[in-house]
């Protein structure tokens, strides 16, 4: 009887492990899940979970672009668009192994925001007709709303940068009623960015009410999910309307509140924006204390800006340079292999020219000897 134990030890291995292999491919999803919900307010954490998630997926694929794609969004958040594009290249170069269409399309859709990011409109308009493309042909319409919401929401951004909010608006409202049949988290995110671009837009064309009611639906849906960051763009963008009004207080109170939720976020661009609205208001209302103090930040906050930037650049200019340093030191490996290639095709021609003189003389001598034999007789 003893001698079975070993069998039985080994099949009881075998039996745990064919269970921990879908406990642990759970496990993962519930790390992408939860790496997902912190991109706007936790990216670093966001990009830990993204290469833990994509260390221990193993073979499996679909995790492996799922973890590539949560990383190139949170350094996307981070606006860092050049680490960002790397992974979501990464991702794209990954699924060409497989026959996901569904991935396809959000890897196609990815690549249109780097470049939307990078204001390179043609290209990110040329990957999202692929992408749109691909999703309306898709069998499952039901499956394919978020994605379709998003090539409608980075074509509103496009238009809305290029200064034609009425489009932009019709782009971001069709975004919205495709998020409508989904309610997750990350729709109510965006959802709430939507409302925040489409009170922007109202704020440029001067309809301060639909654009006052535009922010609060906004903020609506950020508190809904507790997404701090986009509850805090929300604020500062109700805060704008406000001054505008000149309901400096209450602009200078939804202002307060905005930087009290952004503390733990540490997104510049938007203490950027904040720190302004304050000084702006503390202003307006003669309080000089105040204005300077939160004048000082802003134009702090703005150099810290620019030298995050100069060093993006200079980064992107030291890659390019090392890029071009490879490029060169290829090319005089191949100018020098052509080189050698040539010297020995000349010497093997040369040589070949010298067997056939060598040839040609010997066959002119046997010629003469012959003549000559036959001079004789």
């Amino acid at each position: 009887m003893t001698r079975n134990f070993p069998h039985i030890f080994a099949l009881i291995f075998c039996f745990l492990c064919s269970l921990s292999s879908p406990a642990q491919q759970k496990a993962l999803d519930s790390l992408l899940k939860a790496g997902t919900l912190e991109i706007y307010d936790n990216p670093d954490h966001a990009i830990e979970i993204g290469k833990k998630v994509y260390g221990e997926s193993n073979d499996n694929l679909k995790t492996k672009l799922n973890s590539l794609m949560l990383i190139s969004d949170a350094y996307s958040s981070k606006r860092d668009y050049r680490k960002s594009l790397e992974y979501v290249i990464r991702a794209k170069n990954l699924s060409a192994k497989s026959d996901n269409v569904l991935v396809q399309i959000k890897i196609l859709t990815k690549i249109a925001i780097q470049y939307h990011q990078q204001r390179i409109y043609d290209k990110a308009i040329q990957y999202l007709d692929e992408s749109s493309k691909l999703a309306k042909a898709y069998p499952s319409r039901d499956s394919v709303h978020s994605q379709i919401g998003n090539n409608y929401a980075i074509r509103g951004f496009i238009y809305k940068e290029q200064l034609n909010c009425d489009i932009a608006i019709e782009y971001f409202r069709q975004a919205i009623t495709e998020y409508g049949f989904i309610d997750t988290q990350m729709i109510n995110a965006n959802i709430s960015i939507m409302k925040y671009n489409i009170g922007n837009c109202y704020i440029r064309s001067g309809d301060n009410e639909a654009a006052k009611k535009s922010f609060i639906e906004s903020i609506a849906h950020a508190k809904k999910i507790d997404a701090k960051s986009l509850l805090a763009f929300a604020q500062k963008g109700l805060a704008e309307v406000y001054t505008l009004e000149g309901r400096y207080p209450e602009a200078i109170s939804v202002l307060k509140e905005a930087l009290n939720v952004s503390g733990g976020v540490g997104d510049l661009v938007l203490n950027f924006g904040i720190y302004k609205g304050l000084s702006e208001n503390y202003l307006a209302v003669n309080e000089w204390d105040n204005y300077r103090k939160f004048h000082q930040k802003y134009l702090e906050t703005g150099l810290t800006i620019k030298e995050s930037e100069r060093k993006s650049v200079s980064d992107s200019l030291n890659d390019l340079s090392k890029t071009q340093q490879i490029k060169v030191g290829n090319a005089k490996k191949n100018y020098i292999f052509l080189i050698l290639i040539f010297g020995f095709l000349s010497l093997l021609t040369a040589a070949g020219i010298l067997l056939h003189i060598k040839k040609a003389k010997k066959k002119a001598q046997l010629l003469r000897q012959k003549i000559q034999e036959l001079q004789k007789n």
